[in-house]
């Protein structure tokens, strides 16, 4: 049985040293430390346990933390106005107040009350506990504060001197699930990312462009791929499908494009392709076999259509209008044809005009130019059932590969072409 676990995590959020009091990303940096303390009663694997500051924004830092915690209201989450609720055990809130007891010993309180706590709405208070900031002045020498961790509504506010300074400590904590960054200028933030990386499942960067459609700091999207010591996950948010895939069976496949065509129920290059009478635009969804190929006619690409397209589109690349510069570049041996123009002409020859099973083409994937088409010479298209993947009860997705070739076979381009079909 597969078995994955998350080290414990001193997480960490920094206010850029380009912010000032009044900046934005000053008072976005304040409200996710404070919601991060107290959303769950901080009962986060994510949550902010250190919180890091340019040393000349200490005392403004403190006292905008302190002003937004006051507000909060601990209790009863059925009581009206409650923003706070209960830790999960009373257990677990003297758990917390024990380690906020440590954490005393090397940082100062600045607020709340590791022993009282004003609730509403409830009789037993004992499982409930009191948002705590901590201040440590000197972060190198207090070592607790980046080696414990109070699992509960308790944060420690602490400077640094400069980025080399911030990195250094967001790192001391050996590692954590979630770092995030307040910081408009992206030089600076390249380079605390470059240097806080390797340490940090996940980093967030947060300013004044992306905070409104931001996660923000504790809450990861399921598709990202998580890094750091800590690989939350085994490396995949676990509530995502990919981290699922930690816990099915695997196997590697080896043999012939035919038998792992046939096994994987997709067409690989190499594998047969059948072709029949009927356009396989007019067959639905459920009577495409995979594999099945349409080889069309040819079309010489003339000058002529060259040099329309060129004044019709507004492309007039070089390459494709003066014969002198195009025979100069190592790719061309002289005017050729535009891609976009390839692309043109194959769907001229492979495409079935009148209504029917295809209700639209919505895209194309992984095209690449092989090789460039001179005037005079001829392409024709291979276009092949790649795959198929229903949707709904009326329609499915077929993934077709198309590849264009020249008169003698070569291949020119190559995509996927994407289109919806009827069942």
């Amino acid at each position: 049985v597969r078995f994955i676990a998350e080290r414990d995590s001193l997480n960490a959020s920094v206010l850029g040293p380009d912010a000032t009091p009044d900046s934005p990303e000053f008072d976005l940096f304040v409200k996710e430390v404070a919601r991060e303390m107290t959303v769950k009663a901080g009962q986060k694997c994510t949550a902010i346990r250190r919180a890091f500051v340019p040393a000349a924004l200490l005392d403004a830092a403190e006292t905008a933390l302190a002003d937004r915690l006051s507000k909060v209201v601990v209790g009863n989450p059925q009581t009206e106005g409650v923003t706070m609720g209960a830790l999960a055990t009373i257990g677990q809130a003297e758990e917390v107040r024990k380690r906020a007891r440590e954490l005393g010993g090397a940082a100062r309180l600045v607020f709340g009350d590791i022993d009282n706590v004003a609730v509403q709405g409830a009789d037993d208070v004992r499982a409930f506990v009191s948002p705590m900031l901590f201040r440590a002045d000197d972060p190198w020498s207090a070592d607790i504060v980046h080696d414990v961790e109070a699992f509960g509504p308790v944060s420690t506010l602490m400077p640094y001197k400069d980025l080399d300074d911030a990195v250094a400590l967001v790192n001391r904590g050996r590692g954590s699930l979630a770092l995030s960054f307040f910081c408009y200028d992206p030089q600076i933030s390249r380079a605390f990312i470059l240097g806080a990386g390797a340490f940090h499942g996940r980093i967030v960067l947060i300013d004044r462009d992306s905070a409104r459609e931001s996660t923000g700091h504790g809450s990861p999207l399921p598709m990202l791929i998580h890094g750091g010591p800590g690989r939350a996950g085994g490396g995949e948010e676990m509530g995502g499908v990919r981290g699922i895939k930690h816990y099915m069976l695997r196997s590697a496949l080896q043999g012939s494009p035919r038998q792992l065509s046939t096994v994987v129920g997709r067409w690989l290059p190499g594998a047969p392709q059948s072709e029949g009478a009927t356009h396989p635009f007019r067959l639905r969804f459920g009577e495409l076999p995979i594999g099945y190929t349409l080889k069309t006619a040819s079309r010489v690409v003339t000058l002529e259509d060259i040099e329309h397209f060129a004044e019709f589109t507004g492309d007039t690349f070089y390459a494709h209008m003066d014969e002198e510069a195009a025979a100069a570049n190592p790719f061309f041996p002289g005017r050729v044809a535009h891609g976009y123009l390839l692309l043109s002409f194959a769907a001229g020859l492979f495409v079935d005009p009148a209504p029917g099973p295809v209700l639209a083409n919505y895209g194309l994937e992984s095209l690449r130019f092989v090789k460039p088409v001179s005037p005079g010479e001829a392409i024709k298209v291979s276009l092949t059932v790649k795959s198929k993947t229903q949707r709904n009860d009326e329609y499915g997705e077929v993934r077709w590969a198309v590849s264009i070739t020249d008169g003698a076979d070569e291949l020119c381009a190559t995509y996927d072409l994407l289109t919806m079909n009827a069942l």
